[in-house]
């Protein structure tokens, strides 16, 4: 409980978890807005920026080292209006920020620090700093004081480097086009394959990000190329991946990142979109190479956000935090004795053996669990797993673990994806039903009656104007949901929130989509994102919906806008074509062999065996139609070319065509199969 003598600042009237916990800080904080800038003006004061998210790590040793010591707050109170915006609530703000870190400094994150004038324009940008300089690094109070007494003495040059630095990051709005090859496939290929690390798998050294948009389009370059070596990358990075300490194999799902190049210490929070995206890649290794290995795998990261992300209406939450009462990874380590006191001397003993739980350690001082040289993933599970519900109950009662509790429109939108895959090929009900319930959440709660995104959901508020990435990641799970049910509601939902995405974000004379509304809020830069990095851009994205809604539907306005978006991003991909490998598949969905398979089935018993056919095959490139007599009228609509295509009462029908030639139509699934 807090002490009642505390006082609260401007940041207690808000939703966001990581902007109610600087909410007792001594800083003055605003959140961003008018009051804050309008402030600043009044009392000629720079702005102090500082943008984060809850569930980090560094963000939390700046607030105690800083935001909650009273010398630092004093001065950042008389020299500054200070700013605190939470990334995931305010990503169009973070964006246009974190470009300028990166182009001041060459490098970026969070902890983000920006020094900017009361018009929004930065002259200064640096990422975490200690309250003290330190071994010939500034500390924050000496640079506060300097940028103070710069702001009293020298005004006239940093307001000017704020506008120089405000115009070289608006930088020109020429249209910029390339044209889309395979030379883009290739090159990429065989940059991931260059940086791959074939011991540990994954790509480059420390720290090591999953990118899983990196191992789908491995997986699509290995099956479109057949070419082993991609197929060889993609296991690799996946099966160390499971048994390095960046994956929880007490409560499953997997951290953000690993901080050394065999998946061992992880950055310990766990993020809604990494274990979404992640669940895909498992799922996709498993329909292409049918090892049970990858089910496993996929299946405990979908029952961990079942059981510990998923809010009662469905919807899920973002994130857990890396810290747990103030240390870092302390929810996750063990020592020896403590799983000895647990288990019994024979069970506790064959437990640490498992799991690498030694007197020694593997992070300061204590271990956290993993299965590194473990070869048989399976014989482990029958001889550990009845263990582990006991160990993962203990773990609970003894360390409070922080969730941030938001409801994101875009991640939530790629764990609907997720789940939506995982009914389609595993055939699962409880994936499927989890799915639909966060898609009803997402409509009732997130979307206006106008057909626009909000951005987050929490205690009862909706907030935020929705971004790309909420429409774009939105599509795709209303795609994914189609192909998993052929619920012609799916598709209408992805056609109508798919054009207002164009209608919102689309730039007509230049290319590309915008990151922010053009309804929303004006910053000092419009920014679009094309870098696939974490998680894949929007852009990337809304080209790959784009294209497989004009399979779906015929709309030829469609094809003519995602080929504007595929030049786009050939534009942008080609210094680094590996660094756009979402792109590519957009791209690859283009340039590779498609299918367009129609089924007019006679009634409903025809649509569990017809989603079973399809269970089995990795479809990449095809585009599947059901349509029957109940639903005829509504695809008609949304896809006026199925109009020629009767349903028949007496026999079912299949047409397949490929490559823009239509072959006769069968009548049978084992015909239907053999054209697949």
């Amino acid at each position: 409980m807090r002490n009642m003598q505390e006082k609260a600042n401007r940041l207690i009237h808000e939703k966001s978890p990581y902007l109610l916990q600087h909410a007792y800080n001594p800083v003055n904080w605003y959140p961003w807005g008018n009051e804050a800038f309008e402030t600043a003006k009044k009392e000629d004061k720079p702005v102090f920026l500082s943008i984060g998210y809850s569930t980090c790590h560094w963000c939390h040793v700046m607030e105690r080292e800083s935001f909650e010591d009273a010398e630092v707050a004093e001065r950042l109170n008389r020299d500054f209006v200070c700013i605190k915006v939470d990334r995931e609530e305010r990503p169009d703000v973070d964006a246009v920020y974190m470009e300028v870190c990166q182009a001041l400094t060459g490098s970026g994150g969070w902890p983000l620090t920006i020094f900017m004038t009361p018009e929004q324009e930065p002259f200064f940008a640096g990422t975490y700093f200690p309250k003290n300089s330190r071994f010939g690094s500034i500390g924050l109070m000496d640079l506060l004081g300097s940028v103070a007494q710069q702001w009293r003495d020298r005004r006239e040059k940093i307001v000017r480097s704020g506008k120089e630095i405000t115009e070289a990051i608006r930088g020109g709005a020429e249209k910029k086009t390339g044209q889309p090859s395979k030379q883009f496939i290739h090159d990429a290929e065989k940059q991931l394959s260059d940086h791959f690390d074939s011991r540990n798998g994954g790509f480059g050294r420390s720290p090591k990000f999953p990118t899983p948009q990196n191992l789908f389009f491995l997986l699509r370059f290995a099956m479109l190329e057949n070419e082993e070596r991609a197929l060889e990358m993609v296991e690799k990075t996946l099966r160390q991946m499971y048994r390095g300490g960046i994956f929880d194999h007490i409560g499953y799902g997997f951290s953000r990142y690993s901080t050394d190049a065999e998946w061992l210490v992880p950055h310990f929070e766990k993020m809604l979109y990494d274990n979404a995206l992640l669940t895909m890649a498992y799922l996709e290794a498993y329909q292409i190479t049918r090892t049970g290995f990858y089910k496993m795998v996929a299946v405990k990261v979908m029952d961990y956000v079942l059981r510990e992300m998923t809010d009662i209406g469905g919807g899920f939450y973002c994130a857990q935090d890396a810290d747990s009462e103030g240390e870092e990874g302390k929810y996750y380590v063990f020592t020896p004795g403590e799983i000895l006191s647990l288990l019994g001397k024979e069970d506790g003993e064959a437990f640490n053996r498992t799991f690498h739980i030694t007197e020694d350690g593997n992070f300061e001082g204590k271990s956290i669990p993993n299965l590194i040289g473990q070869e048989d993933d399976q014989i482990m599970e029958e001889r550990i797993g009845r263990l582990l519900p006991r160990v993962y109950q203990y773990r609970k009662e003894r360390t409070e673990l922080r969730v941030d509790d938001k409801i994101l429109t875009s991640w939530n939108a790629l764990m609907i994806a997720a789940l939506a895959k995982a009914y389609r090929i595993l055939g699962d009900s409880q994936y499927l039903d989890a799915a639909e319930k966060a898609m009803r959440f997402l409509t009732d709660h997130l979307m206006n009656e106008n057909g626009g995104l909000r951005v987050r959901w929490r205690d009862g508020e909706a907030a935020g104007v929705g971004g790309l990435d909420d429409y774009a990641f939105s599509v795709w799970a209303l795609l994914n949901l189609y192909d998993a049910t052929f619920d012609v509601h799916y598709l209408e939902l992805a056609a109508a929130l798919n054009q207002e995405m164009i209608n919102r974000f689309y730039d007509k004379e230049n290319g590309g989509f915008f990151l922010s509304d053009k309804e929303a809020e004006p910053l000092i830069r419009r920014p679009k994102e094309t870098y696939d990095g974490a998680i894949p851009s929007g852009n990337s994205v809304a080209a790959s919906c784009m294209l497989k809604l004009f399979a779906l539907t015929g709309d030829t306005k469609l094809r003519e806008t995602a080929e504007e978006q595929l030049a786009f991003l050939a534009a942008a991909a080609q210094g680094y074509p590996a660094g756009y490998c979402f792109a590519l598949l957009a791209m690859m969905s283009a340039l590779y062999p498609s299918k367009e398979i129609v089924c007019v089935v006679k009634d409903k018993a025809e649509m569990e065996p017809l989603k079973a056919l399809f269970r089995k095959k990795f479809l990449f490139n095809t585009a599947v139609l059901v349509k029957n007599a109940e639903n005829a009228e509504r695809l008609e609509k949304v896809a006026e070319f199925t109009k020629a295509y009767a349903p028949d009462k007496e026999k079912s029908a299949y047409f397949v065509c490929e490559n823009n030639v239509c072959a006769p139509p069968v009548y049978t699934l084992e015909e239907l199969e053999k054209l697949l």
